[in-house]
């Protein structure tokens, strides 16, 4: 007899997406050779989308959102993962064409899973999430461009969201002199206490940006797409770098090529939902050692499962700072 567990489940009909939270079956679980128990989740800022609707994340109908999850492996078929090992799942399309993790089971393949690295546990796993790995890659692209800490100020848009608060907290301990931006200035000690050495109001960033400004910025790590971009592309210092890894204000980019031709800048693409399994070990494995874990805790805060459908609204509309972290009941 297939098992019966608990999932939010969306699907779709003439009226529209609509998301409930339902009893289903092991048979209603999509393929994979590796099941898995979830044990903690997380909100991302594209969860909030796949679970209001407001955008179309969900390609398949019916799905199970939820992009991460941290979880034990209770049947495998795949060579690198048995039963009761402590398992991470980002990205690969999960949450998106894929059943995720809001659920209490998961089946997926066991390429997409990552062994939860020495040093952290599921729920500090789902305390950095998708945002913290994507965060990690940043920093990553940062470094392989060669920017080290005695370089120069390095610039973090959007700094009290996921990705932008662990960003801080990460470069913060690795000794870098971070400049954070944000929308919600009463947040200037919060970042302060994460590592920010500077907290810039994020309207300086809203307006059309110049072909070439101030030269500011050895590099930075930007969120936001549109204007704020385009602004941190002409205030980079000669061939400093951007990771660009969101499209919080916008997805347009209204920028011209002097940034690039004129001072070498350079705009690395942070993929963390098919990024290659090397990276994302590596990643995991430097969250694990350059991540104040006692900041970890203060960055993330409990949320019941049964109150994802409101704090995906909340999320969206700006409300929630840091990191949610969900045991699944």
């Amino acid at each position: 007899m297939s098992a019966q567990f608990q999932a939010y489940q969306i699907g779709k009909s003439d009226s529209g997406q609509r998301c409930s939270l339902t009893q289903l079956e092991d048979d209603d679980l999509m393929a994979g050779d590796v099941t898995v128990r979830v044990e903690y989740t997380t909100l991302n800022y594209k969860d909030g989308l796949a679970l209001t609707g407001r955008s179309p994340i969900i390609r398949k109908f019916p799905l199970i959102p939820g992009i991460d999850f941290s979880g034990t492996v209770i049947e495998s078929s795949h060579a690198d993962f048995g039963e009761g090992d402590a398992v991470i799942l980002n990205g690969f399309g999960v949450g998106e064409d894929h059943s995720g993790g809001y659920a209490q089971r998961a089946r997926v393949s066991g390429d997409w899973l990552v062994p939860v690295p020495e040093g952290l546990d599921m729920r500090s796993a789902m305390a950095i999430g998708t945002a913290g790995y994507t965060a990690m890659l940043s920093v990553l692209a940062l470094e392989d461009h060669g920017i080290g800490p005695d370089d120069g100020d390095l610039l973090v848009t959007g700094a009290v969201g996921g990705v932008g608060s662990i960003a801080v907290a990460v470069l913060g301990k690795l000794g870098y002199r971070v400049v954070a931006t944000t929308g919600r200035m009463q947040e200037r000690e919060f970042l302060l206490g994460l590592g920010a050495t500077e907290v810039l109001e994020r309207a300086e960033f809203a307006e059309k940006a110049r072909p070439l400004g101030k030269e500011r910025w050895r590099g930075a790590i930007d969120v936001a797409g549109g204007n704020t971009l385009a602004n941190v592309l002409s205030q980079l210092s000669r061939s400093g770098a951007v990771a660009v890894c969101g499209l919080a204000e916008s997805m347009s980019l209204p920028t011209t090529v002097a940034p690039f031709i004129l001072r070498g800048v350079t705009a690395y693409g942070i993929d963390s939902v098919m990024a290659p399994l090397a990276r994302r070990k590596l990643a995991w494995q430097r969250l694990a050692a350059d991540l104040d874990l006692d900041l970890l805790d203060e960055l993330c805060f409990d949320l019941d499962f049964h109150d994802l459908p409101q704090a995906a609204e909340d999320i969206l509309d700006g409300k929630i700072r840091g990191r949610a972290v969900i045991k699944v009941p």
